[in-house]
C-alpha cells in the first residue's frame, strides 16, 4: 500500500484523448487530487477543464493562485501560466519564463509537487513530442514518489514518455512503470490498496 497525496499528469500532443479515456476510469475511491499540464495554445481560453468535467464525475476545474488543493478535485493549469505545488498543500501560477519552450511545463509542476509532498506523488508522462516531464518524473522518483509513463507504443507521440522512462531509470533505485491507459487506473488501485503491484515494464 502507497499513500497518495497527489497525483500530477503532464503531456502534449495526444495526451487530450488519453486523459478523456483515462479519467472515467478512476476508482471512486482515489480522492487523491490531481493536477494536469497539457500543452496548450497560450493566447486562446482552454476548453480542457470542461471536456474532462464531461468525462468525469469529479470537479474539474482551472485553479486560482495560493488554492488550496482539495481532495476529489482536478486541476488543469490554464493557459500561459506555470502551475506548482508548494509546502503546505496550496496551488501557486507563475509567469516565470517557458521552460521546453512551455507555459505550462510539466517539469515545473512536477518537480515543484516532489519537493512539496516527496513519496506522497504519483507521477504520469503521456504522449508528446518533446521531453518536457523527463526532469521532473525523475525528482519524483528520486524523492520516493511513483513514476509512470504511457507504454510508448500506445502514445501517438512517444518522445515525452520515452525520454522521462529513461530520465528516471538513471536512478539507481528506480525505474518508470510503462502502463497502456487502460491500465492506469487498476494500477492506482493496487497502489492504494493491498494487492502486489507488477513489476516496472521499463
Amino acid at each position: 500500500m502507497h499513500r497518495i497525496d497527489l497525483i500530477v499528469i503532464g503531456g502534449s500532443a495526444g495526451a487530450l484523448e488519453v486523459l478523456l479515456e483515462l479519467m472515467p476510469q478512476l476508482p471512486a475511491e482515489l480522492l487523491a487530487p490531481i493536477a494536469i499540464v497539457l500543452h496548450q495554445k497560450p493566447t486562446q481560453p482552454s476548453l480542457v477543464p470542461q471536456l474532462l468535467a464531461r468525462a468525469c464525475s469529479r470537479a474539474v476545474r482551472e485553479p486560482e493562485d495560493k488554492e488550496p488543493l482539495a481532495r476529489g478535485t482536478v486541476y488543469v493549469a490554464p493557459p500561459n501560466y506555470h502551475m506548482l505545488i508548494e509546502r503546505g498543500g496550496t496551488i501557486a501560477l507563475s509567469v516565470d519564463e517557458p521552460v521546453h519552450f512551455s507555459r505550462p511545463s510539466i517539469d515545473v509542476l512536477f518537480e515543484s509537487a516532489a519537493d512539496a509532498l516527496g513519496r506522497g506523488v504519483v507521477g504520469l508522462v503521456l504522449s508528446g513530442s518533446n521531453p518536457d516531464g523527463a526532469e521532473g518524473l525523475h525528482r519524483i522518483a528520486a524523492a520516493g514518489g511513483v513514476a509512470l509513463v504511457q507504454a510508448p507504443a500506445t502514445a501517438a507521440h512517444a518522445v515525452m514518455p520515452e525520454a522521462a522512462a529513461r530520465r528516471v531509470g538513471a536512478l539507481a533505485h528506480a525505474q518508470a512503470h510503462a502502463l497502456a491507459p487502460r491500465e492506469v487506473a487498476p494500477f492506482l488501485s493496487r497502489l492504494a490498496g493491498q494487492e502486489p503491484l507488477p513489476s516496472p515494464l521499463t
